[in-house]
């Protein structure tokens, strides 16, 4: 088993990481597999080093032992060139210049009972879908993915603890629409670059939070068209404040480091967030 954790470096570090972190390490170490860490910074306008180097201090603190070197996405942007060069080579990319007020106002009025939401934000309604698809792949542009070049193709994975799921491309074309897949300013985009990345470190078992989850058929969907291996996914329950609401960076009250200034220690860490002490 090969497991990872797979921060972005622009904000601390909140007890909703150090759960999924936990957990990642905890499943590897019981099945004496290889924990991972990823530093996720293809958003180079909002990571900052002083917040990877807090991430390092904190997982260190946790109890937590990774394999080095530490793979960074801003070193892999070549790798998800070539990715992309396999997607345009398929006819299945189209550069898209719409902002989202452009998204919004293409969409017009919501109609009452269809969601036009879907885990890449607003489903969007094809407006750039005749762009011009020839020579290499255009730089410096936002690429989608044209769902109505594929055929409908079955997608199956596996959730641990409830067995196979299936999705397929008509399922996407409705809940997520023509998906990003490189944006203008990173050269690629979440989705691509978990899957590219996974894939390069032999990821075997996927652990992340539940919100995640609807995202997981966009990622199974490139792992086909880029003949990539699908692994195991774990989705776990998200750690969330007394009101019931989801942790975010912003909420610096959560901070690990504040924890750690207060004197807590990493089975403190444990409990609050539900786990047996190490």
């Amino acid at each position: 088993m090969i497991t990872r954790f797979a921060p972005s470096p622009t904000g601390p570090l909140h007890l909703g990481h150090a759960y999924s972190a936990l957990v990642a390490y905890d499943m590897a170490v019981a099945a004496g597999g290889r924990f991972l860490l990823r530093i996720e910074d293809i958003d180079q306008s909002r990571a900052r080093a002083a917040w990877e180097q807090q991430i390092y201090d904190d997982l260190q603190w946790l109890g937590l032992t990774w394999e080095e070197p530490v793979m960074q996405q801003s070193d892999r942007l070549q790798d998800y060139h070539a990715a992309l060069n396999v997607l345009w080579g398929q006819g299945l990319l189209y550069p898209c210049t719409c902002s989202r007020s452009d998204i919004k106002e293409a969409m017009g009025a919501p109609q009452e009972g269809v969601d036009q939401h879907g885990p890449d934000g607003l489903i969007y309604p094809r407006t750039c879908c005749e762009a011009l698809r020839v020579g290499v792949v255009p730089p410096d542009v936002t690429l989608r993915l044209d769902l109505n070049a594929l055929p409908d193709l079955p997608l199956m994975y596996t959730e641990a603890d409830r067995g196979r799921h299936w999705a397929s491309v008509a399922e996407l074309r409705q809940t997520t629409g023509d998906f990003v897949v490189a944006r203008k300013d990173m050269a690629t985009s979440y989705h691509l670059a978990v899957v590219v990345d996974d894939a390069a470190q032999g990821v075997t078992d996927v652990v992340r939070g539940a919100d995640i989850q609807d995202a997981t058929p966009i990622h199974v969907l490139l792992q086909t068209l880029l003949n990539l291996p699908t692994p195991t996914y774990h989705h776990h329950r998200l750690i969330r404040d007394d009101n019931g609401k989801r942790l975010a960076k912003r909420d610096d009250a959560r901070a690990l480091s504040k924890y750690r200034a207060e004197g807590a220690t990493p089975n403190d860490i444990r409990r609050l967030v539900g786990l047996p002490a190490a």
